[in-house]
């Protein structure tokens, strides 16, 4: 079994705007259950807000719970499932990188915490205190069953209200401002790009330094002020998620599997596995494969 990639069209109902959708969450999961109800990942940004309902949600073989008050983020290419234990409630939209920076020309997604790092926790909890948030997220749907002037550029907005008003309770603990006005964000976010494209063939922190056009000392001092971690735990994060993805979720022989992620010696990569994950990849396949 391979995951599925989900491309927004997929969800497209005669009032979709190029590149975004938001739904009610219950009308969501029932209108898609087809294409949902295995584990998947997306080309798009997504943002749902759960009002009602309990259970899990998985996200790249981390567990959340989900509760009323909780918010999550995914990236694309994040591999996820959810799993309700009570009916869930709420609101979720998406939209691709392009449907919103094409609105903003100095304002990126990249500036919002929950999504400029994969380091950045996927989720936020507001407990009791959502029901501020849930208004804008019931006003952007409204919007979009609507057919008013300025519709799109009025669901852009909403959007970035939303952003930035998540943005002061996920932050409020993170000087993010110090990190932007030194560039070290911008950095780091051309550092997880460049890791994204290359983690396969290159993963000595000195490739990405050059790429980088900065020594790598000056790059492992970026990510351990941004996220307190090394470059090389950064490189050895992106293969190991990426091996759990494919040891999973395709069909790929093991061997395979190694020479794709880079290691042409099995019993090596093995040992690099089981040092990060406490398992081999054969009895990480196997756990999975009896869930």
């Amino acid at each position: 079994m391979k995951t599925t990639v989900l491309d927004i069209d997929q969800f497209k109902t005669t009032r979709l705007l190029n590149n975004f959708y938001v739904n009610r969450f219950s009308n969501h999961i029932e209108t898609n259950s087809s294409i949902i109800g295995t584990p998947h990942s997306h080309n798009f940004y997504l943002c749902v807000l759960f009002t009602k309902g309990t259970g899990t949600h998985e996200i790249d073989f981390s567990t959340y719970d989900i509760h009323p008050g909780k918010i999550f983020f995914l990236k694309p290419g994040q591999t996820h499932f959810w799993k309700f234990e009570t009916a869930p409630e709420g609101y979720i939209f998406f939209h691709s990188k392009a449907f919103y920076n094409m609105h903003y020309l100095t304002h990126k997604l990249s500036a919002f915490p929950f999504y400029y790092s994969y380091q950045n926790p996927p989720f936020l909890d507001l407990s009791d205190d959502y029901k501020a948030i849930e208004v804008k997220y019931q006003n952007l749907y409204n919007e979009y069953l609507d057919s008013k002037p300025f519709r799109e550029l009025k669901i852009v907005n909403t959007i970035s209200d939303i952003y930035m008003d998540l943005t002061r309770k996920y932050a409020v603990d993170i000087d993010i401002a110090n990190y932007s006005q030194s560039g070290y964000l911008k950095i780091l976010e051309k550092l997880e790009n460049f890791i994204d494209l290359h983690y396969d063939k290159e993963k000595l922190p000195k490739f990405y330094a050059n790429k980088l056009n900065i020594t790598t000392k000056h790059l492992n001092r970026v990510v351990k002020e941004t996220v307190n971690k090394t470059t090389n735990q950064l490189i050895t994060e992106r293969v190991i998620i990426e091996a759990k993805r494919l040891i999973v979720h395709s069909n790929s022989s093991l061997f395979a599997i190694a020479d794709t992620l880079g290691f042409k010696d099995y019993a090596y990569f093995s040992r690099y596995f089981k040092n990060r994950v406490k398992v081999t990849p054969l009895e990480f396949r196997k756990r999975y494969a009896s869930v």
